[in-house]
């Protein structure tokens, strides 16, 4: 647990105000000024979780309906005793905050992208069955509504129906001549609940009725004339029943409201912390917050962090960078006065609270910060007259129970280190203590002025300098923190700038000790060097995108290049295919005139050829290795031999050959012929011509039927162009050809390519014998 000391030493409550100022009701205002960091990390990250969610639905435009709500908890523990009632202004409590319960169930309730908030407040519903009677019942300052009920209705009719017939007598009366020469005035008015007229004293005999005041002069007697004395009743009848009915309604709503006590209080509770939680989304929405990391290990890795309460001042803040992990957990910042170093450890230590709260931070969203179990801080002037304690008694006093209470679940943040005595036994002592909580595995940030901690710091392992940088031309702080390299105090500069008068400054510059002057002059010209170095960095760094930029602009060039060549090669091939494919229709035309030997012969070289030319276009697409365990029953594969997809259909038990299906025709093959599918559609492939040995030159008899049904044009010309070749050399008069009726597209693509074929003569529909219109039937040349 955090001693609430520190949180006050870290302004905390300043942070718990602004949040608290979200609320839209008391109980949640309180909750949020009682925020305290958590001891639990799962319920930190809970919290971040329900944080995160308001937030996603705000910037979709959705944000939770909240609005001002009443704290309804007293009126639940003074209804729950059997038969306590309550009046009807602590019945109006409940309408605002039932309100607010229904509208917040109707806009969570459905939602599946905020499942934490579902868990915490999807038991939410508002109490319809109550709310509703409720709204019809009270208003908001207490009034019982005439649509309470329809008794209550029926009697304040009629109540008000007999005030106005009352009312109206009495005015008659007033004006009548035998009445009127006795009255004090012509006025009417109630005493004791009773209409009544001002009536002379001397005079009320004369008036028949019923005296129910006198004035204090004791002149005129306040009278109930008799004529609207039954009236008067009458209404008074009226006036007890309707207060019964408002009693019998208000009863009857308490006993539904104590029926659901302990359900609306859990309901009541729920909507006070997702409040609460929505005063957290907002205040984060506010500073532009982001969600750190929580780390397993002791480290702090602050990144564009922003002091909170700077912020909320609307003050410019330059951005804090702050490393601190295993291998440096000590960091001891030095600089010049007003440089901003005790708001640079007060940054880590409140931005430390608020992450440990479940609240988003000012920082970049990888910021990454220790979950501890405790804060020590030295910070201020702690000194106490009625203790009779120096600043520096006040100082080791509270140095003595950090280091009595620090270990490795501590952040430690000590402010001007070693100061408030003589310097060289406080930097001793400061060194002291820095290297006693090192040792206990603390995470440290310290402030000071001494020189003689930088050394002993810069030589102790786990231990790092840090300086608060300094404009040394304009003389003024830059508020940014530098690690790695100590600070100067330039204090003799910013003594000149501020007014000191120059000899005073001389004098003082020659009372520094030349080893403290010779210290300085080295820290100045290690800074000088180290921004060299830095600057140069930079530069090669630029150099170095350069380079990447170019070898990428290159290799963009060679791909477009490769793409290019591989392109043209391939068109290039086609063309070539489309060269063979018409000079097969001049050789089939040379091979009618001649039908020698040669003319076959010839052929089948063009048929060599242009199985060269799938196989040069088969290059431009590598095939794909199928890994052995894909060869199985059922896989669809790439056959070489067959030069296109076909399916497994069965494997032989040593697995180096299967058996294929490429559409109606099956083989066997070696699994080394087989490669990854290639997407294209199953089928036989047309048989590939291959040269012939003489003896090879017999072959079956001639086909005059050629069956294209199912497929698509490409495919179907590709097996009409051999046919027809060949029905030609075996000097067939006529051929049919099958392509079915379908929709028409394959029938037309076989009539456009046979219009004009140099092997034929003519062409028609076939017979209604002959297949109709799904045949076509081909005269070939002679």
């Amino acid at each position: 647990m955090i001693d609430k000391e520190v949180l006050r030493r870290l302004e905390f409550d300043r942070i718990l105000e602004t949040v608290a100022a979200f609320a839209h009701c008391e109980a949640s205002h309180a909750e949020a000024l009682a925020i305290v960091p958590l001891t639990d990390r799962a319920r930190v990250e809970r919290r971040f979780g329900l944080v995160d969610e308001i937030r996603r639905l705000s910037r979709m435009g959705i944000a939770l309906k909240l609005d001002l709500f009443a704290d309804i908890t007293p009126q639940l523990s003074k209804v729950r005793p059997l038969g306590a009632v309550l009046s009807p202004i602590e019945l109006a409590h409940f309408i605002p905050t039932l309100r607010v319960m229904a509208t917040v169930s109707r806009q969570i309730a459905f939602r599946n992208d905020t499942p934490l908030l579902q868990e915490d407040a999807g038991m939410i519903t508002g109490f319809a069955d109550i709310l509703n009677p409720l709204e019809h019942t009270v208003n908001s300052e207490g009034e019982i509504l005439d649509t309470a009920s329809r008794l209550l209705a029926d009697i304040r009719g009629r109540k008000r129906g007999l005030t106005t017939r009352i009312h109206r007598r009495l005015e008659e009366i007033v004006r009548e001549r035998h009445t009127a020469i006795f009255l004090q005035a012509e006025f009417i008015t109630q005493r004791s609940g009773r209409w009544v007229i001002p009536v002379r004293m001397d005079s009320k005999g004369m008036v028949p009725g019923v005296v129910h005041d006198v004035s204090n002069s004791g002149e005129t007697a306040f009278m109930e004339p008799l004529e609207i004395i039954h009236l008067a009743n009458e209404l008074e009848n009226l006036v007890a029943d309707e207060r019964a009915e408002e009693i019998r309604i208000v009863r009857q709503i308490c006993d539904w409201i104590r029926e659901d006590a302990e359900p609306m209080l859990q309901q009541f509770r729920a909507l006070v912390n997702l409040d609460l939680l929505n005063c957290i989304a907002l205040f984060s929405d506010r500073l532009t917050c982001e969600t750190p990391l929580l780390a397993d290990t002791p480290r702090v890795s602050l990144k564009e962090a922003r002091h909170p309460i700077l912020t909320l001042m609307g003050k410019e803040v330059v951005p804090l960078d702050l490393e601190l992990a295993e291998a440096d957990r000590v960091m001891v910042v030095t600089g010049p006065n007003t440089g901003g170093k005790t708001i640079a450890i007060k940054n880590v230590g409140i931005l430390t609270l608020m992450a440990q709260s479940g609240m988003p931070i000012p920082a970049s969203p990888d910021s990454v910060l220790p979950f501890v179990e405790h804060i020590l801080v030295d910070i201020g002037d702690e000194q106490s007259i009625e203790e009779s304690l120096s600043t520096f008694s006040a100082h080791i006093s509270k140095i003595a129970s950090i280091l009595e209470g620090a270990n490795r679940s501590t952040l430690v943040l000590l402010d001007e280190l070693g100061t408030g005595t003589e310097p060289g036994q406080g930097a001793a002592i400061a060194c002291a203590v820095l290297k006693e909580l090192k040792d206990k595995g603390a995470l440290v940030v310290a402030t000071t002025h001494l020189t003689e901690i930088i050394g002993f710091v810069q030589r102790e392992p786990g231990m790092v300098n840090a300086a608060m940088a300094f404009d040394r031309e304009q003389l003024s702080p830059l508020y940014r923190l530098t690690q790695g390299e100590p600070g100067e105090s330039h204090a003799l500069e910013i003594a000149r700038r501020y007014g000191l008068p120059e000899r005073v400054v001389e004098f003082a510059r020659s009372m520094v000790g030349t080893m403290q002057a010779d210290f300085h002059l080295l820290l100045r010209d290690l800074k000088e060097k180290s921004a060299q170095w830095d600057r140069k960095l930079d530069e090669l760094a630029c150099r170095e995108e350069a380079v990447v930029r170019n070898e990428q602009s290159l290799k963009e060039k060679q791909a477009r290049t490769d793409a290019i060549l591989k392109g043209a090669k391939e068109k290039g091939l086609q063309e070539a295919q489309e060269i063979i494919r018409k000079a097969r229709r001049e050789v089939a035309a040379i091979m009618e005139e001649a039908r020698k030997e040669k003319a076959r012969e010839a052929r089948a070289l063009l048929d060599q050829a242009a199985v060269q030319v799938e196989e040069q276009l088969a290059e431009l697409q590598p095939e794909r290795e199928l890994p052995p365990a894909k060869v199985e029953a059922g896989e669809l594969v790439f056959v070489k031999p067959l030069n296109t997809d076909a399916r497994i259909v069965s494997v032989d038990p040593r697995g180096e050959r299967v058996r294929v299906r490429a559409g109606s025709m099956e083989l066997e093959v070696a699994v080394d012929a087989l490669s990854k599918a290639r997407g294209g559609k199953e089928r036989a492939p047309a048989p590939r011509p291959r040269k012939k040995l003489p003896q090879q030159e017999e072959r079956n008899e001639p086909k005059a039927e050629i069956l294209l049904l199912g497929m698509r044009v490409e495919e179907a010309l590709e097996q009409l162009e051999p046919f027809l070749n060949h029905a030609s050399v075996d000097r067939m008069r006529e051929v049919r050809v099958v392509h079915g009726k379908g929709t028409g597209a394959l029938m037309r693509g076989v009539r456009e390519f046979l219009e004009g074929h140099p092997l034929i003569d003519s062409y028609r529909t076939g017979e209604r014998y002959e297949g109709g219109d799904g045949v076509t039937i081909v005269t070939m040349k002679q």
